[in-house]
């Protein structure tokens, strides 16, 4: 709607200073003319909005210039309440903050909008981690968390699976994660390489440096974790095991699923780690599959089976 995108442009302008057109259009995903359009009418309206010709041009609010409308709509409340996640929060040092934050907003919010946060906050409550997850302790996560946010160098000592498991490493944290309970530090190890991810509870010593290092420029956290688990499944799954599921079983990485055949069941082509791994897999499946291929895999599942029956029989 018009006027919820009037309410947009204002607020963008109010939080990050001058933006082009182009920018406006990108990020409230419309055409710059509608954006062109939208600025007239805020000016009609009488906010103090100027635009500035020129290669460093674009819109500005007048300096000083605040405004205290909000622009959330119900859903927009309810979903900032959900957001919340108090574990993590605590977990970072900023249980307290994140409560007078919401206190706050709490406040500010018109009376509807208010009922509709406190519903969410009564019906819905964010666990991140498993069931079967136990807890990691994680001693030096304030530590990180401090050094992202103030751009200073960490020296660690650090855990890794393959020998030399204890290494010494340079860190220079351009972000923190939160991944299924568990927290990882996205890191450059210096000037002129990639970053690369490190879980937070394997270090086991760490030293703040005074030393202060540049963000990469334009360094996406978010698109950074996107392609890392991308490419963190494909090294992961580099073999494929052919399978027969039984009817109305998947497979969560299945794919290339085959016609149904006579008796019901579907084929299927099914990503491994490796034998070993996809050996526990499909045992834990039971007779809602079958192996075809490899041969190794339907052999050892084979052989595991019967030294089972054996075992129970006797």
């Amino acid at each position: 709607m018009k006027s919820s995108r009037l309410v947009s442009i204002l607020l963008l302008l109010q939080t990050r200073g001058r933006m082009t057109a182009a920018q406006l259009a990108e990020e409230l995903e419309v055409s710059v003319r509608t954006v062109y359009r939208d600025v007239e009418a805020l000016g009609a309206a009488g906010v103090p909005l100027y635009g500035d010709a020129g290669h460093a041009g674009g819109y500005r609010l007048l300096d000083g210039y605040r405004t205290r409308l909000t622009g959330l709509t119900t859903d927009e409340a309810e979903a900032l309440f959900m957001a919340g996640v108090p574990g993590p929060a605590a977990e970072l040092g900023l249980g307290a903050v994140l409560a007078a934050a919401q206190l706050k907003v709490r406040a500010a919010l018109p009376v509807e909008l208010r009922a509709h946060a406190d519903r969410v906050s009564g019906r819905f409550h964010l666990d991140a981690p498993g069931w079967y997850a136990e807890a990691e302790e994680t001693p030096y996560l304030s530590a990180v968390a401090d050094a992202v946010w103030n751009n200073r160098v960490l020296n660690i000592v650090y855990r890794r699976w393959r020998a030399p498991t204890d290494v010494e490493r340079r860190l220079e944290p351009y972000g923190l994660v939160l991944k299924a309970g568990r927290w990882y530090v996205v890191a450059g190890p210096g000037p002129g390489l990639g970053p690369r991810t490190f879980r937070v509870d394997q270090i086991l010593e760490l030293a703040t440096s005074d030393e202060e290092f540049g963000r990469p420029d334009g360094f996406d956290l978010a698109a950074y974790w996107t392609a890392y688990q991308r490419d963190f499944h494909e090294r992961l799954y580099r073999e494929e095991a052919v399978v027969r599921l039984a009817p109305g079983v998947t497979h969560p990485r299945a794919s290339a699923y085959g016609p149904e055949q006579s008796d019901g069941w579907t084929l299927a082509r099914v990503p491994i780690e490796s034998v070993d791994r996809a050996l526990g897999e499909f045992l834990s499946m039971g007779a809602d599959v079958e192996v075809l291929e490899p041969p190794e895999l339907r052999e050892r599942l084979a052989r595991t089976v019967r030294e089972l029956a054996a075992w129970y029989a006797g």
